[in-house]
């Protein structure tokens, strides 16, 4: 019988899979490496913070699970090349969750070139350095996952947000494109568009931005979703994990919303 009618006690489990998660030291990325270390996989955490990120490591192994953190700049492939050779040391990388990414606030017009170009330097030079490190390794060992995290912004006209957005539909292409180019050797590729998620990025923005007004802010934002808050963490690292599992082997090349009805709902 099928092992989805007898039911599955070890679904969505990563036992055996080694994984690399940039940005891991904050956020969504942390929520990923606690739910992917928490389904059995061994963790690297990438981040420019390296502080952080071994804090988060600390977490994860009071909890009994098996992670390490190593500094990286992922706008920097010199840097990115040493991080994964500290990985491909360790053996063999099954998952590679392209998480690190910045934002920006700014129609064209307030957008400067230093500001275009920092956005670029990580959310698509980033995604690209990380991948064309791991694509090689996966393709030599059998194979691998890939899942990339863009945003609605992507695929959606968002006020205020031009280069963030340009960065987005470029993480969106670019993972249509690997999932085409290596669907042959094994090699999955998905990326996720979260809509709002409530991170230390938003409570920095609002303090920033808003410094009194935090909670009268926050609950705007909030109802500008159809559902009516923001997204946790942990529920678009739900959704990662179920990507990278064996349970999602039959999907490749798409792009997955996690938006609250954002796009489909308003108005």
């Amino acid at each position: 019988m099928d092992e989805v009618l007898k039911g599955n006690s070890g679904a969505f489990r990563l036992d055996g899979k080694a994984v690399v998660v940039t940005g891991g030291a904050s956020g969504i990325g942390r929520a990923v490496a606690h739910r992917f270390a928490s389904s059995g996989a061994s963790v690297f955490l990438l981040d420019v913070d390296e502080e952080a990120a071994q804090k988060v490591v600390g977490e994860i192994a009071a909890n009994g699970g098996n992670a390490k953190a190593y500094g990286c700049d992922v706008s920097q492939q010199p840097s990115v090349k040493a991080a994964f050779n500290n990985v491909f040391q360790a053996g063999r990388l099954h998952i590679l969750v392209n998480n690190a990414g910045i934002s920006h606030v700014g129609n064209l017009e307030s957008t400067t070139e230093s500001d275009f170009e920092r956005i670029f330097a990580v959310n698509v030079r980033g995604m690209y350095n990380c991948m064309y490190l791991s694509v090689p390794h996966m393709k030599e060992n059998g194979g691998g996952v890939i899942v990339n995290m863009a945003s609605i912004a992507g695929t959606s006209g968002l006020a205020d947000r031009f280069a963030y957005s340009m960065s987005k539909g470029a993480v969106v292409a670019m993972t249509y494109s690997v999932a085409k180019d290596y669907i042959t050797h094994n090699i999955r590729c998905n990326c996720i568009s979260p809509a709002r998620v409530h991170t230390p990025f938003v409570d920095g923005f609002l303090r920033r931005n808003y410094p009194g007004k935090e909670r009268e802010m926050f609950e705007k934002l909030e109802k500008s979703q159809p559902i009516g808050r923001m997204a946790r963490p942990e529920e678009i690292a739900a959704l990662a994990l179920y990507l990278c599992s064996e349970e999602a082997s039959f999907i490749t090349g798409s792009d997955y919303p996690i938006d609250g009805g954002f796009l489909n709902l308003r108005g």
